[in-house]
């Protein structure tokens, strides 16, 4: 079975890979593909401890569960709603294969998610609505059955909602205004989000201002230690002001948390170039071919490996 990068995933979706990446890590994404990496990258980690079992890829059908996420989000529905049916389906109806893909809303211009499931149109957030028998075009009002634990934080489903915004606007300079106040409400309603405190970081970096990009990524780490694009940004900042055994050091921390993010070892290659370590910079160029052999930086990769660059 085919399969695909996170970078991949994002660009066949038409989606960005911090967004493709954060639903992945809130598990809102499954990444359910069976696909290991070569033996060769496994066995050539150092700085790396990769977990086992840890699966990058996408397969076709994590794509078409992030096409249903997509479509209901297009349609007004929340993110934190559709992780709640997602929830709840997988605990009451465990045989249903790939929830996410399943869900759609009701045809009867509500906003209401259902699965049709056994000849069954099932109403996650509620009970049956309806069965699929002569009488399938007469809508049965169903009534609600939550899922059962805490009741939905409304300010939560507020924080993600202004996130979800942010991380359409926040890859077109046109638009990082609009991301950037997005993301302060987020991080106004919401402190302890570590990932709104990042995206804020990198909107605030791409227009140029450092220091405070600095401090939501540190703030982020504070809030994760683990967050790769809190490690990845912050040591952006400090090579820029020449602190690269701080940078190297949030490289390995991101490295530790995905040593399949392709485009943390281009950084870890150049910095080590820059740095006279030349030979661990090559390993760091390796790798990267083998996570993004088409890359933007492939051909870049292939120089030094045949060595045609710095060594």
């Amino acid at each position: 079975m085919s399969t695909y990068s996170l970078n991949d995933a994002a660009n066949i979706l038409k989606v960005s890979p911090r967004r493709l990446r954060h639903w992945k890590r809130t598990t809102l994404a499954p990444i359910d593909s069976a696909s290991t990496r070569p033996r060769e990258f496994v066995d050539a980690r150092d700085e790396a401890e990769a977990t086992e079992g840890l699966r990058p890829d996408f397969d076709f059908r994590d794509l078409v569960c992030v096409r249903a996420i997509l479509a209901l989000l297009d349609r007004g529905i929340s993110v934190q709603r559709i992780r709640r049916a997602v929830s709840v389906l997988q605990e009451n109806v465990p045989d249903l294969e790939d929830p996410l893909a399943a869900l759609r809303l009701w045809s009867d211009g509500s906003e209401r998610i259902v699965v049709e499931h056994e000849g069954v149109l099932i109403e996650p957030e509620g009970q049956m609505v309806l069965d699929f028998g002569e009488q399938r075009e007469e809508a049965i009002e169903p009534s609600p059955i939550h899922a059962p634990g805490e009741p939905a934080n409304e300010i939560h489903d507020d924080v993600l909602g202004l996130f979800e915004q942010g991380c359409r606007l926040d890859s077109d300079p046109a638009t990082y205004e609009e991301a950037r106040v997005l993301y302060e409400r987020c991080v106004e309603l919401d402190p302890n989000f570590a990932d709104a405190h990042c995206n804020l970081g990198a909107v605030l970096y791409n227009a140029g201002s450092r220091e405070p990009a600095r401090r939501c990524f540190e703030r982020c780490l504070e809030l994760d230690d683990r967050h790769v694009e809190g490690h990845f940004n912050l040591a952006n900042v400090l090579e820029e002001v020449g602190c690269d055994e701080m940078a190297l050091s949030h490289y390995r921390a991101a490295l530790r948390a995905d040593p399949f993010y392709a485009e943390l070892h281009v950084n870890m290659a150049l910095l080590y170039e820059r740095t006279s370590q030349g030979a661990t910079a090559l390993d760091h160029w390796r790798r990267y071919l083998q996570l993004d052999p088409t890359g933007a930086w492939s051909e870049v990769a292939r120089q030094r490996m045949s060595g045609d660059g710095p060594g």
